[in-house]
């Protein structure tokens, strides 16, 4: 049999860092088992469902490259498919109407209460006759009432729950439309779904769902439920942990790849190994070897995963990304080097592609100060001498190469008769307009011959005023 797996948000916010897990151990199910990945979409919610955050949860999963076979399905386009098999339920027995008022309903509850007694609806109108009438009712699903629910968890273990425990469960409401529980069923059995990997927060859900299955006469998927992901504080993830949406994480400068290897391992392991592409997590996912115990989340260790896929993944590939947060930060890339040429060279002292923008700009851009430390320390009276070499030096050369500036670097301190540092520290605030860089061969041949040439002019003229003020 096919594994076919399924990932089903409700559109009510943003996809979140757990949706995109549980996504993510549903996709590795699939691909792992050469099976297909089902996206389906759960508004029923009308009143919380919105397109925003509909388009928001595909966007999330096609920046995470989490591609899915089928879909995107809609629950509100099948509600033809729901009242069908509604109706043969009503005609089998397996569901009935409930007349029941919502005053009776509370009163029973509060009833319930005061004797400290688990709060289920007392079947009223379970064995009652259909009425004739135009008053209002629910439609319920007649549970066993006998026996209880098995299923073998991949995360949790063998769960078994009472049917006494189970109450029969809404399956639509007064206006006709029909309730998420049953939804899930119907979806799941037309869609074939072999294996269901959902939050530990549906556990409950998943009794009541094996029996609409059995009643339906319908296969039984296999489940397993994920535990939470806690803040580095132990409290459930929330916006006071940081980002928690994520597309977040894309404007907060992570790669794609860093966010999947992070998630995969906030609860899912293989030995002692770190670092997976996507390729090894396909090769090692095993749903049985999830943690059972939830996770807590570490935004130092994102960081250094980040750190990690910006220096070792191919520069074009990073610079894709990367151009994004060009754009985000207003950086005119029109006139300059390639990006991808300053993936390598930068990616050593970035941990985020908002700090990768960030150290490009004066590529790019021309500065209208120098750093005012950089200066003070750098463009000193004694830095003159060999700007002006250097310029000479810059001005010869036939070729405008790495090797060639290199040279013409250590000739300067060679002819001075001073260390490399003193002639490249000022070049290379003459050039970048600050005190860090790249190697200064590296950083002057990227940054282009004109603009060099006008900076080191500048400097020049920088330490000639401070010299005579």
């Amino acid at each position: 049999m096919t594994v076919k797996t399924r990932f089903a948000p409700s559109p009510t916010g943003f996809l979140h860092v757990g949706g995109a897990r549980t996504a993510l151990y549903s996709w590795l199910q699939a691909r792992a088992n050469n099976g297909e990945f089902v996206l389906r979409i759960e508004d029923t919610d009308l009143e919380r469902s919105t397109q925003e955050a509909c388009d928001a949860i595909l966007e999330g999963m096609e920046w995470l490259g989490l591609n899915w076979d089928e879909g995107p399905y809609y629950q509100t386009k099948r509600f033809d498919r729901y009242n069908e098999v509604i109706d043969r339920m009503l005609a089998e027995g397996t569901a009935y109407k409930c007349y029941c008022s919502r005053e009776r309903i509370e009163a029973l509850r509060e009833e319930q209460a005061a004797k400290g007694e688990r709060m289920k609806y007392d079947g009223c109108c379970r064995d009652q006759a259909p009425r004739d009438t135009d008053e209002p009712f629910v439609i319920r699903f007649k549970n066993p009432t006998e026996g209880s629910v098995v299923f073998d968890d991949h995360v949790r273990g063998r769960i078994e729950i009472g049917n006494a425990e189970l109450d029969d469960l809404i399956i639509a409401r007064t206006e006709g439309t029909p309730t998420y529980n049953f939804c899930v069923v119907v979806d799941d059995w037309d869609m074939g779904i072999t294996c269901v990997v959902r939050g530990e927060d549906h556990i409950n859900n998943t009794p009541r769902q094996i029996n609409i299955l059995k009643a339906l006469g319908a296969p039984i998927p296999e489940y397993a439920h994920v535990a939470m992901i806690l803040g580095d504080d132990g409290a459930k993830l929330s916006k006071r942990h940081g980002a928690v949406s994520v597309m977040q994480y894309r404007d907060d400068g992570y790669l794609p790849e860093a966010l999947l290897n992070y998630l995969v391992r906030l609860g899912w392991s293989h030995g002692d190994q770190e670092v997976f592409s996507i390729d090894e997590m396909k090769q090692y996912f095993k749903l049985d070897d999830i943690n059972k115990a939830a996770s807590a989340f570490n935004t130092e260790k994102l960081i250094w995963l980040n750190q990690h896929y910006i220096k070792t993944l191919d520069p074009e590939y990073v610079a894709s990304h990367l151009e994004w947060h060009m754009h985000d930060q207003n950086i005119d890339m029109s006139n300059g080097p390639k990006l991808a040429e300053l993936v390598p060279v930068l990616s050593e002292r970035a941990k985020t592609l908002k700090d990768l923008a960030a150290s490009t700009r004066y590529f790019y851009e021309d500065f209208t100060e120098f750093d005012e430390a950089a200066a003070k320390k750098h463009l000193r009276g004694v830095a003159l001498e060999p700007l002006q070499l250097i310029q000479k030096k810059f001005a010869e050369l036939a070729s405008w190469d790495q090797a060639s500036l290199h040279q013409a670097i250590e000739d300067t301190a060679a002819e001075l008769e001073v260390g490399m540092g003193k002639v490249g520290m000022p070049l290379r605030v003459a050039i970048t307009g600050a005190g860090q860089s790249p190697g200064v061969d590296v950083t002057a041949l990227l940054i282009g011959r004109t603009r060099c040439e006008q900076r080191i002019a500048k400097a020049i003229e920088f330490v000639a005023n401070r010299i005579n003020s």
